[in-house]
């Protein structure tokens, strides 16, 4: 069998690995890894900079979804295996020019401590008030899907979805509130609506069986809490160096964009401008815009669902100082931006503290977030005017002027990358339904990758071994 794979981000590396255990264990599977850019790994790219690790885009992965860690330790990364400095944890929000701690007992959006909340200095009283009366809200059936926005304004209000749902949101899909969809991005919620009403009572509710779940395990009662992020010593390079290493090279075509794909008689033809080839079937792990394009001429409606799926830009940017020169920093892990502050970042990680080792003693590492949906025009300004941008913004938000101008960083890394993170929009799984439905008339197809089910790193690596495996059976 022959399986052509396009796209050689997380998603489709995974499939190739799948592909190649398959092979190894005597299944006759061939495949081949079609890659536009020169390098396989996507968005994930690491540098090692005077002892720092730098990461250009995701530098970590949620430990409660496993298939990122267990692909690791299959490759005999297990010892590389990071886990974030908890102990040390602590989010900020900006609010005027100021850092505002996030409540504690703040779970999932969602406010479970009377004390802390009525404290905070992060909501007005208004909203403080409406946050107590949330209590009473009644259940709720769906009536179908809505934007995150309009789920957390309905019951706390406006300020809260300004200053918690859209900056952390943000932080994760670089996306905006009043366009993702609550029933996919935020499902849980949606169900604790639908039983208890109030989604501080459904979220207490959430709580108590987990402590009572615990309390009921020995097992676990033994077991230190699992960390929130878990990263790699070397970078996330590490993973695409350890996946490549076990392909089989002639089997790679980085370099080589896919110029025209067509369904035939007995399968799949793909045309490069080297050579058109034929294969049994299909992995497309290509960004769904892309994929819509080159299945557009297969089935038309099946491409357009995929390009009408919408995606963000973004860019990182990475600082490296002396710490002794920047006088006493905040605690924590970091901040968020919300937009209504009109700042250019949208979120800054203080990556030195989130995890231990990866940064040399004494040296600090800020690394910024910018674009997102609301700010695509920043891909086209210079490295300088943006470095220049966050320098200044660290200043105002930090209160430390030496960001600005008495201190030059180290080393400055920025990387960019346009249209990266799929945007899960109202009526996001209406559409993934009438995706299944056209694939399911396009036998020996497969798309995997992070427009469809999941954006994060073990979500890729998920969807990309499934495909591999459905096209193929579970290799031994």
């Amino acid at each position: 069998m022959r399986i052509a794979i396009i796209g050689g981000g997380i998603a489709g590396l995974a499939a190739a690995y799948e592909l190649q255990k398959s092979r190894a264990a005597g299944q006759p599977v061939e495949y081949t890894l079609y890659e536009t850019r020169p390098r396989l790994g996507g968005s994930l790219a690491s540098e090692v900079v005077a002892g720092a690790v730098l990461e250009a885009g995701p530098d970590s992965f949620l430990t409660e979804k496993p298939a990122a860690a267990e692909l690791c330790r299959e490759l005999g990364l297990g010892d590389a295996l990071l886990p974030s400095n908890d102990a040390a944890r602590k989010t900020w929000i900006v609010v005027k020019n100021r850092l505002v701690a996030l409540p504690d007992g703040l779970m999932f959006l969602i406010p479970t401590k009377l004390v802390p909340t009525a404290l905070t200095p992060l909501f007005s009283l208004r909203t403080k008030i409406r946050m107590g009366l949330e209590l009473l809200h009644p259940p709720r059936a769906s009536e179908g899907d809505e934007s995150v926005a309009a789920l957390v304004e309905r019951h706390y209000g406006a300020e809260a979805v300004d200053r918690l749902a859209d900056p952390l949101l943000s932080g994760i899909y670089g996306g905006d509130a009043t366009q993702l969809s609550a029933r996919t991005v935020l499902a849980r919620l949606v169900e604790m609506e639908k039983k208890y009403g109030s989604l501080t009572r459904g979220m207490l509710a959430a709580h108590k069986h987990m402590r009572e779940a615990a309390k009921n395990s020995a097992k676990t009662q033994k077991r230190a809490a699992p960390p929130i992020f878990t990263a790699l010593r070397g970078g996330m390079q590490q993973l695409v160096d350890a996946l490549e290493a076990t392909l089989d090279p002639a089997a790679i075509r980085t370099g080589t964009p896919v110029n025209k794909l067509e369904r035939t008689a007995s399968g799949w033809r793909i045309t490069t401008a080297a050579a058109a080839e034929q294969y049994d079937a299909i992995i497309m792990a290509a960004p769904a815009w892309a994929a819509g394009a080159m299945l557009s001429g297969v089935d038309a409606e099946l491409g357009a669902e995929l390009a009408a799926i919408p995606y963000s830009s973004s860019i990182t940017l990475n600082l490296i100082y002396d710490e002794s020169k920047l006088g006493t920093l905040p605690e924590g892990f970091g901040f968020l931006v919300p937009a209504s502050e009109g700042c250019a970042m949208l979120a800054c990680t203080f990556v030195h503290r989130k995890f231990l080792g990866r940064t040399p003693p004494g040296k600090a590492v800020f690394r910024a977030f910018l674009g997102g949906m609301r700010g695509e025009a920043m891909l086209a300004e210079s490295d300088e005017a943006l470095v220049a941008t966050v320098r200044r913004e660290l200043s105002q938000i930090l209160g430390k002027k030496v960001f600005d101008a008495a201190v030059e960083p180290e080393h400055v890394q920025v990387a960019r990358w346009r249209r990266a993170m799929a945007q899960y929009a109202v009526g996001h799984q209406e559409r993934m339904q009438r995706i299944r439905a056209r694939l399911a008339a396009l036998p020996g197809l497969r798309l995997a990758g992070n427009a469809y089910d999941g954006i994060g790193i073990p979500d890729c690596i998920r969807l990309g071994r499934q495909a591999a495996r459905e096209l193929t059976g579970p290799a031994s």
